[in-house]
Parts: C-alpha cells; sequence; structure tokens
C-alpha cells in the first residue's frame, strides 16, 4: 500500500468534511430533480447536464484519480483556436463530445 500523502486518517477526514460533502451531494441531487421537472429542451440535453451524469458514476466506479479524470470530463479537449466560444466551451465543457 502507497504511503498515505494527507496528515489526516481516514476516520478524521470523515469527521471534519462529512456534512460539507454531504450538503454538496443533496444540492446536486436537488438541481437534477429541478432539471427532471423543468424538462430538458425540446430534441436535447444541455451538453454540461449530460456532463454532469456522466461524471457522477466516476466518483464511485472504484478506479481512483477521480479529481483528474471528472477534470477531464469538463475539459475542452480540442486543439484548435475558434474564433467565439459557445457558452458550453467558455464553462468548459467540449460541446463536440458525444455523451
Amino acid at each position: 500500500m502507497a504511503e498515505s500523502t494527507c496528515p489526516l486518517s481516514g476516520q478524521d477526514v470523515v469527521e471534519r468534511y462529512f456534512m460539507e460533502h454531504r450538503a454538496k451531494l443533496l444540492d446536486i441531487a436537488a438541481f437534477l430533480d429541478r432539471i427532471d421537472r423543468a424538462g430538458p429542451p425540446p430534441g436535447h440535453e444541455d451538453v454540461r447536464v449530460r456532463a454532469l451524469r456522466r461524471a457522477i458514476p466516476l466518483l464511485v466506479d472504484g478506479a481512483g484519480d477521480r479529481t483528474r479524470r471528472v477534470l477531464e470530463l469538463f475539459s475542452d479537449h480540442s486543439r484548435d483556436p475558434i474564433p467565439t466560444a459557445s457558452t458550453q466551451a467558455a464553462l468548459g465543457v467540449d460541446s463536440g463530445t458525444a455523451y
């Protein structure tokens, strides 16, 4: 097992940060409930919401390195400059990626 780089024990991390992250998870659940009640725009779901839904399974897949993988999911990987950014690209979601 690799040496820990965290100065706190696992139990200390849970004791210190659980309630904060529980609240964040409830915020995400409430956001998705609001989206479900409002319904997506006719014909498609917003690319940002698709990216969020795709990121959630990464949190519990056991593969580790979650922060990097979620950040990459929300990153625009295009290399060519564009004349103007769309709303999604400006918010860090590659609108050309199929979710």
